[in-house]
């Protein structure tokens, strides 16, 4: 029966790439039982094989090399069982992120789904919105840099899924609406589930009615739109109670085609106690 394997044998047999098995014989992991004096070829004994299917048993269950290694190295079950148990920990976290992922995406293709409802293009609607929380970041800055405010957001929130998945928006402050400085944000933000972030991080939409307004374009188009619902709360005695919430429904980095731009513009009101 063999008994010794060259590196391409060893490579075949265990469907290892050979820079692999030379990586690991460089930090110590596994390495040839002896290396010919005269061409440098590296062999390896049957009685290695054991070891080899450990290490690629560990690394298919997430280990890293250098804990492989400890194992290998102390011979200890206890060991061997701490490592599992954190990478399970690890395992945990990443499937909690995933189904984070997946609500984010699905809530993305509904608010999609709904932008394609043309009806509701440049007609004021009266919504009711629940309590929403966003981490915000303030900064007064005008449309122009409004990509550069969502990546400040985009750094501070320390967000772990792209923004793209996300419902951000931009806020132009209550005393700017009221001023009618339509061309002037205060603060970019991003929704985030209630109780992701510490309290001292998110800010609050109130629940409240707020009056809606979708069109066609971007951020820079926006001004005639807040115009317009300017005038709706003159004319129903409506007063503003907190900052505007403008969200781009369809991400434009998801789009060729302008005219499938939607965006929609929220701004938090109560009737008026006087006239």
């Amino acid at each position: 029966m063999k008994e010794f394997f060259t590196i391409g044998e060893i490579s075949k047999l265990f469907n290892i790439n050979r820079k692999t098995l030379r990586y690991y014989d460089e930090i110590d992991l596994f390495k040839p039982s002896y290396v010919d004096e005269h061409n440098k070829y590296r062999y390896y004994s049957i009685d290695q094989f054991e070891c080899l299917e450990t290490i690629q048993y560990l690394k298919e269950l997430g280990l890293t090399l250098n804990k492989i290694k400890y194992h290998l190295n102390t011979l200890n079950l206890s060991s061997i069982i701490d490592s599992l148990e954190y990478q399970n920990h690890i395992i945990e976290e990443k499937i909690d992120e995933l189904k984070q992922m997946k609500q984010k995406i699905n809530r993305k293709i509904v608010q999609i789904q709904d932008a394609t409802q043309l009806d509701f293009l440049e007609q004021i609607r009266e919504l009711e919105f629940e309590q929403r929380c966003v981490i915000e970041y303030k900064e007064n800055i005008s449309y122009k840099g409004v990509e550069l405010l969502v990546r400040k957001l985009a750094k501070v929130s320390e967000y772990k899924v792209s923004l793209t998945y996300g419902d951000v928006g931009i806020s132009i402050s209550k005393n700017n609406l009221e001023n009618k400085l339509y061309t002037e944000y205060n603060s970019a933000f991003v929704i985030v589930d209630e109780g992701q972030y510490e309290k001292d991080l998110v800010k609050i939409f109130p629940k409240s009615k707020y009056l809606s307004l979708r069109y066609n374009g971007y951020h820079k188009d926006a001004p005639k739109y807040y115009k317009k619902l300017d005038e709706y709360i003159k004319k129903n005695n409506y007063e503003i109670i907190d900052d505007s919430i403008e969200i781009q429904l369809v991400d434009p980095s998801l789009i060729t085609c302008e005219s499938e731009m939607v965006s929609e513009i929220q701004i938090p009101v109560r009737s008026r106690l006087y006239d």
